[in-house]
């Protein structure tokens, strides 16, 4: 067999369930050396708990693997460092990092409290950035003492991030800031010879099973399984990838695609009167693509976000 990731080091943030330990087992199946990080809470993010990330661990060894367990919180910078630096101590050095930890706290806009904008946003922008940043500052430092990189950051965002999803204005502004954050820092690191991708998935985890995902045939919950992100992340993470770089990607088991982000629509003649905008205004909504539901699709029927 092929092994796409022989001899890479790769970090994975909430890879003890779910959709991220189904990253670090092909990630070693294919001959990567993984630190799996998870600091074991809850969905809301509350609580502790390392044997998820041990349970990992011990199966990729077991497999023949080399893997070790990290319980920082990713969204703790001091914590994010000591992530870097144990794929560094244990394996000689880094490759991939995969920022895949979250949580949920989903409540509609006029009931959300204050903590629970901040948590979200925390675990999944803050620990994006976070474990990011470290790892830039390690491969950077390689690049000016003369050494060369093959280096991989793949984050995770959300089609609730990219088309919107009510009741998750704290999720889904985290998930758009990390495609967003995607794509500056490709353009940033690329320099250091490490590129910046993204996928955004659709899976059925104990963080989505109470949003109706994969609640219908057997054939559907297959579809859903988190097994079907893992192939997308884990060819990013290999040298294969290197042309790749500042993408978001959909990836389920229904449909693996590159999303075409933000692009200019109708434009017109800019006006210095307000009187005569909302003419424009309807001319450009009208000639403009809707905007798309969750599935990516164009919302063209009722509900469609517009009066016009």
């Amino acid at each position: 067999m092929t092994k796409l990731c022989e001899g890479r080091i790769a970090v994975v943030t909430g890879a003890g369930r779910g959709i991220g330990r189904e990253h670090a087992l092909m990630l070693a199946h294919h001959g990567a050396k993984v630190v799996v990080n998870d600091l074991g809470g809850e969905v809301d993010g509350s609580g502790g708990d390392l044997s998820p990330a041990q349970q990992v661990v011990n199966e990729i060894t077991e497999a023949g693997g080399e893997a070790v367990v990290n319980g920082d919180d990713v969204s703790d910078f001091d914590g994010a460092k000591r992530m870097i630096d144990t794929a560094v101590e244990n394996f000689g050095g880094l490759d991939v990092v995969i920022n895949n930890a979250g949580i949920l706290r989903d409540r509609m806009l006029t009931n959300m409290t204050e903590a629970e904008w901040d948590a979200v946003i925390a675990v999944h922008l803050k620990g994006t950035f976070a474990p990011s940043r470290h790892a830039a500052a390690y491969w950077r430092e390689r690049a000016k003492a003369g050494e060369s990189n093959d280096a991989r950051i793949i984050n995770t965002s959300s089609v609730s991030g990219l088309y919107g999803n009510p009741g998750q204005t704290n999720y889904g502004a985290a998930k758009a800031g990390i495609a967003a954050f995607t794509i500056i820092a490709a353009q940033e690191l690329y320099r250091y010879g490490v590129t910046v991708n993204a996928v955004a998935p659709a899976a059925l985890t104990r963080m989505t099973e109470n949003l109706g995902m994969g609640q219908g045939s057997e054939e559907e919950r297959e579809q859903m399984h988190p097994r079907w992100i893992a192939p997308i992340v884990t060819w990013l993470a290999s040298a294969e990838s290197a042309p790749v770089t500042g993408r978001v990607f959909e990836a389920s088991g229904k449909v693996l695609a590159v999303a075409n982000m933000w692009h200019r629509g109708p434009a017109v003649e800019p006006v210095d009167d307000p009187v005569g905008i909302g003419l424009l205004v309807k001319k450009m909504i009208a000639e403009a693509q809707p905007n798309s539901d969750m599935s990516g699709a164009p919302v063209t029927g009722p509900g469609r976000p517009t009066p016009y």
